[in-house]
């Protein structure tokens, strides 16, 4: 294992020989670890080994994002929340980004910008697996703004930008939870329309907001 203490930026963390994985890459290979060993990611929920956990592990495998159907109380949210113990124990993001850029395919425009200024003197921090998971309850008073962004007029006036400058956009919980595991809970309980302002990020794989034609390739 690498010794993290001694990579603090880009030019380090190269040197070590990391590679980059999505966080589904990341879930698929430490499972067939633990397969390999005869170990159960899932420790403590009995009753699913012939049935559900089979079939989440497949999923997994199979790099698919995962809906868990049941009545409240059959340890659905218990499931994704032990998925964390598959993602490797820390990954590297550029220091001071809002989503947790990859350093080695930076997305956002604030680790664009201090990536080409910087370069291999790009600071870097570690995020540990137990900050990687991200939970909200779906509730009627949710609104798209709190899950995926909008434009924030406060920002817009400090930074004395206009609102056609894409530096005006306050990120939601999901760009937030980029590279982590992202769990709505009690799905059916969302509005519709904000159910559908999610269709993009599933299909495309990016956010939109307020018009501005932001691309975010967020992995979720």
């Amino acid at each position: 294992m690498m010794n993290i203490e001694n990579i603090k930026t880009f030019g380090d963390l190269k040197k070590s020989g990391y590679e980059p994985k999505s966080i589904k890459e990341e879930l698929r290979r430490n499972l067939l670890l633990k397969i390999m060993k005869k170990e159960t990611p899932f420790v403590g929920i009995h009753g699913y080994e012939l049935t559900v956990i089979p079939e989440l592990e497949r999923a997994i495998l199979s790099k698919h994002n995962i809906n868990l159907l049941g009545l409240r109380g059959q340890a659905k949210t218990r499931l994704a929340r032990q998925m964390v113990g598959l993602l490797d124990e820390y990954i590297p993001v550029v220091e001071g980004s809002e989503i947790n850029d990859d350093p080695f395919s930076p997305i956002s425009r604030y680790a664009k910008k201090l990536m080409h200024d910087k370069g291999n003197d790009t600071p870097i921090s570690w995020m540990h697996r137990d900050d990687r998971f991200s939970e909200k309850l779906a509730t009627p008073d949710v609104t798209v703004a709190d899950i995926i962004g909008d434009v924030d007029p406060i920002k817009a006036a400090n930074l004395k930008l206009t609102y056609a400058d894409d530096r005006v956009i306050h990120f939601g919980m999901i760009p937030r939870s980029n590279r982590c595991i992202f769990v709505i809970n009690e799905l059916p309980d969302l509005q519709p329309r904000i159910q559908v302002a999610l269709f993009n990020i599933l299909q495309e794989g990016d956010i939109q907001i307020r018009g501005f034609a932001v691309r975010l390739p967020l992995d979720i």
